[in-house]
């Protein structure tokens, strides 16, 4: 891929028309999955780590538990960094979306929409807040569009 192609693709995914809204979605989203990827990848907040992650995935027909644990508490930790620090907003949500959809589908659908009852609600939130990320990019107040501002110049 020529330089210049390089170029047009990161200005195409890190290219933002919103405003500051997205901010105000970006950082409390972000910090949220942050937090759950700590719970997988770590153990913080009373998560089980991957050790216990992996095995619960693996429980679900997710397997091998432990890269299936890895894969989706790294989507969701580095994810929410990105988020929080609006870089790659874009990619980030895409990978954040494909993590809420497996969530829903593997873990929660069967149990309703209700959190009371496990079901996908608090999945289906997140769901919506990284697609609409994905539409709108990172918007004011975030890195992407300090990129996209000097990409211009």
């Amino acid at each position: 891929m020529s330089t210049a192609n390089t170029t047009s693709l990161l200005q195409r995914v890190v290219a933002t028309n919103a405003g500051w809204s997205a901010l105000a979605l970006r950082i409390p989203v972000g910090i949220i999955f942050v937090a759950h990827g700590a719970q997988k990848l770590f153990g913080a907040f009373g998560g089980y780590g991957l050790e216990g992650t992996g095995q619960f995935m693996a429980s679900l027909g997710l397997t091998p538990g432990y890269l299936m644990a890895l894969l989706a508490g790294s989507a969701e930790f580095f994810g929410g960094l990105a988020l929080i620090a609006g870089l790659l907003v874009r990619p980030a949500a895409a990978t954040l979306v494909f993590a809420m959809l497996v969530a829903i589908f593997s873990v929660h659908i069967d149990k309703g929409l209700f959190m009371a009852n496990n079901g996908y609600e608090f999945a289906l939130a997140l769901l919506a807040a990284s697609l609409s990320l994905l539409i709108s990019g990172a918007g004011r107040g975030s890195l992407d569009a300090m990129l996209a501002a000097r990409g211009a110049r």
